[in-house]
């Protein structure tokens, strides 16, 4: 074999040999899941509810692990209470209903289930699991160290696409890439935050701009690219929703800074503690 050729093939048997040792990261939005497993039962609220709503996101948790074949695992939770978010804006989340005690007071045995199953529970004081997950994720990516895939149906994780994440929806088991991003908000995943920060969001009481649903702000950022670039446009727009962008400029800019995600969270865990050896 002529060496240029020999060399080639080589290369390509180092490249596979690096592929096959490549990390896989499973980033699993905990309470995504077990809210919604939990909300899907009409009971009313009981520690029954709770323990029979925790036993089936417990087989979810086994099914990802199992599907996905990770090499580490990051079950990230809510620590609750007080976040950084509610120091920029008082009314984060008023709106949002607490989680039904019978559930929250299991937590804590579920907690011991994950980590006799070999997972490391990771729940950090004043951030919240997506500044985890977005911190862990990032970190993981910028070494080099494999896939990386989150667990979610949470549109505010859905930016981690534009750095090299995979979402994958354990509900309806299916991958949310760009084409999807793109099909379901009209904005590709790197303008996610923006799209948000103009359209608001109901959920954690996010005001946004009035009267700016997601297709006007699709439009706006197709437009313009960015909200820096909408500002600066905003100022020749005589129409009512150049008025609307002038006046609540503040808020706009509070509100990108709400639904951003914080990624230099001391997470406190090594990739060994996150290692999975199932």
């Amino acid at each position: 074999m002529p060496l240029p050729q020999r060399r080639q093939v080589e290369w390509r048997l180092v490249q596979a040999r690096m592929k096959l040792n490549m990390g896989r990261l499973l980033a699993i939005d905990g309470l995504n899941i077990v809210r919604r497993v939990y909300e899907a039962s009409p009971e009313p609220d009981s520690p029954e509810k709770a323990d029979i709503a925790l036993r089936h996101a417990l087989s979810s948790f086994r099914t990802l692990v199992n599907d996905h074949e990770p090499t580490h695992v990051l079950p990230a939770f809510d620590f609750g209470g007080h976040t950084w978010r509610h120091d920029l804006f008082g009314g984060y989340r008023e709106g949002r209903a607490p989680m039904p005690s019978p559930l929250r007071d299991a937590l804590p045995a579920f907690y011991e289930k994950l980590h006799g199953f070999g997972m490391h529970v990771v729940s950090v004081p004043e951030v919240e699991a997506d500044d985890v997950i977005g911190t862990v994720v990032l970190r993981w990516l910028a070494e080099g160290r494999g896939e990386a895939t989150v667990a979610t149906t949470d549109k505010d994780l859905h930016c981690l696409i534009a750095q090299g994440a995979r979402v994958w929806d354990h509900f309806k088991s299916e991958w949310h890439d760009h084409a999807w991003v793109e099909k379901k908000w009209g904005v590709p995943p790197d303008q996610l935050p923006d799209l948000l920060a103009l359209m608001g969001d109901v959920t954690d009481s996010i005001p946004g701009v009035s009267k700016v649903g997601v297709k006007t702000a699709a439009k706006l950022l197709r437009t313009y690219g960015n909200l820096d670039a909408i500002m600066a446009g905003a100022g020749i727009l005589k129409d009512t929703l150049g008025e609307t962008l002038r006046k609540e400029r503040e808020m706009l800019y509070l509100s990108r800074q709400l639904v951003a995600l914080k990624t230099d969270v001391r997470v406190g865990v090594s990739w060994n503690m996150l290692a999975w050896s199932h």
